[in-house]
């Protein structure tokens, strides 16, 4: 991404902001810490950064909403048992981005690898075009500012931290395990429970 950024300027930033928030996991902090950092040495200009970087997410969330708007529910209901999620779940996932859509979206999209993904309930809830963009962009707009100006702020520092991202992740890493193999086993309990249920 580095390397990209450096190479290929704006249309790098505004093509990996699109990606990540069309579900790509790619890490916006690392595109846009080094856009900022890039800012600070004169390379790129902060306000810019800024403006592409939110109309890059703003842009690829639709994506993500549109998946899960137009394809969403009919393929988890059809391969749900596959990623071990009920039809339960997903009718009270609708019911609550019905009641807390926009507060879900705007929060999932300063959250770090929840908001990579926060657009395709979105969509499967068929929440309104008009009130999914809205929260969107509100929270790309603090998200991508924010990490920006970490970088532009600490300028030649930023590579030293993100050398630090690499043992940092090997932990969080570990304890995404644990907590995943526990929700896994919680999950395959419940789609036994409502197969078992439905051939009564």
């Amino acid at each position: 991404m580095q390397h990209l950024l450096s190479s290929w300027g704006y249309v790098a930033l505004l093509l990996l902001t699109f990606a990540e928030a069309a579900c790509v996991p790619i890490p916006s902090e690392v595109t846009l810490g080094y856009a900022g950092y890039l800012a600070s040495t004169g390379r790129f200009d902060i306000a810019v950064v800024i403006v592409l970087a939110v109309l890059g997410e703003f842009l690829g969330s639709f994506v993500g909403w549109s998946i899960g708007r137009f394809g969403g529910r009919p393929l988890v209901e059809k391969l749900g048992r596959y990623v071990l999620l009920t039809k339960s779940d997903l009718d009270k996932t609708e019911r609550w981005f019905r009641r807390r859509g926009e507060p879900a979206v705007f929060f999932g999209r300063i959250l770090p690898v929840v908001r990579t993904f926060i657009s395709i309930p979105a969509g499967i809830a068929e929440m309104s075009l008009v009130r999914f963009g809205a929260a969107t962009f509100a929270g790309s707009a603090i998200w991508c500012t924010a990490i920006a100006l970490v970088g532009y702020e600490l300028g030649s520092e930023w590579n030293k931290i993100t050398k630090g991202f690499s043992a940092a992740g090997y932990v969080l890493v570990a304890v995404a395990v644990v907590v995943i193999a526990v929700f896994v086993l919680h999950r395959y309990a419940a789609v036994r429970r409502e197969r078992d249920a439905a051939s009564q």
